[in-house]
């Protein structure tokens, strides 16, 4: 047998089912090992169905988690950029009141304010976790006026009149953006969405090793549909971007690849 047919025959294992059951298998024990770190698994069709799956943990409600979060304080990054533009603008137009969902204990608002410039005025509220709001408040020590902490997505949401969530949405139960618009009744002008595993096929759920023994479900979402849930509720698409530094790879399921995850900037029309 000549060596191109070994490659061959080698490159077809792979796809031989008790072969592929074997190396998922694996795959599955890596993923729940520190190994598995920030990678992805499964594909489920909820949030109950992966955590089912998933060993008990405390997902992101976890204090050495809250804690890793210093490089996002340090550092601005690519697909920060077209956040900060739109922000600026909103800014200059007199916006003034921002909820920040899943922003840590400020990540945003600590780096982006060596870049653009910020109201005196302005309210930056973060909407987390009880982990994340304790060390975000002891980092502040009383001394960043701006910058609020809050538990309460709905009443937040009311108040801002710019919404952010950079790289959160997806982790939440529930997490359409039109969902938490609708349950809030609220309609911010502005709405900046960052770091989502956006791609053209169906929507699914997975699961992704975060750290410490923790792991989360995740929401991936069709590109159209998730668009479209936002127009219909009174919105304009004004601006998307890639976001190449994060992809998406589930073993077993190439058709669920995102090689790319996305932003979007939303603007309330009228």
């Amino acid at each position: 047998m000549t060596m191109l047919n070994w490659a061959r025959r080698l490159q077809q294992l792979p796809n031989a089912p008790v072969l592929r059951s074997a190396i998922l298998r694996l795959k599955a024990q890596e993923f729940l090992t520190p190994e598995g770190f920030c990678k992805y698994f499964g594909v489920f069709e909820s949030f109950d169905a992966a955590r089912a799956w998933l060993p008990r943990n405390d997902g992101f409600d976890h204090a050495a988690l809250a804690r890793g979060y210093d490089e996002h304080v340090r550092h601005v990054f690519a697909y920060d950029y077209p956040v900060m533009w739109w922000l600026q603008h909103a800014f200059d137009d007199g916006f003034r009141k921002l909820l920040d969902i899943g922003g840590a204990y400020g990540v945003h608002y600590y780096a982006y304010r060596r870049y653009i410039q910020m109201p005196d005025d302005l309210i930056w509220e973060v909407a987390e976790l009880p982990a994340m709001i304790a060390i975000g408040k002891e980092f502040a020590a009383q001394k960043e006026t701006a910058l609020r902490f809050t538990g309460d997505v709905q009443e937040a949401g009311r108040r801002a009149s710019i919404w952010l969530s950079s790289g959160t949405l997806q982790y939440m139960d529930g997490g359409r953006l039109s969902r938490l618009l609708g349950v809030s009744g609220a309609r911010p002008p502005h709405i900046l969405l960052n770091k989502l595993p956006i791609y053209e096929g169906s929507d699914f759920v997975t699961a992704q090793n975060i750290g410490y023994g923790c792991y989360s479900p995740v929401q991936v979402y069709n590109r159209a549909s998730f668009i479209r849930e936002v127009e219909d509720l009174g919105y304009t698409l004004r601006d998307e971007w890639k976001v190449h530094e994060r992809s998406m790879w589930i073993p077993g399921h190439p058709e669920c690849t995102v090689q790319a995850f996305s932003g979007f900037y939303f603007l309330l029309a009228g």
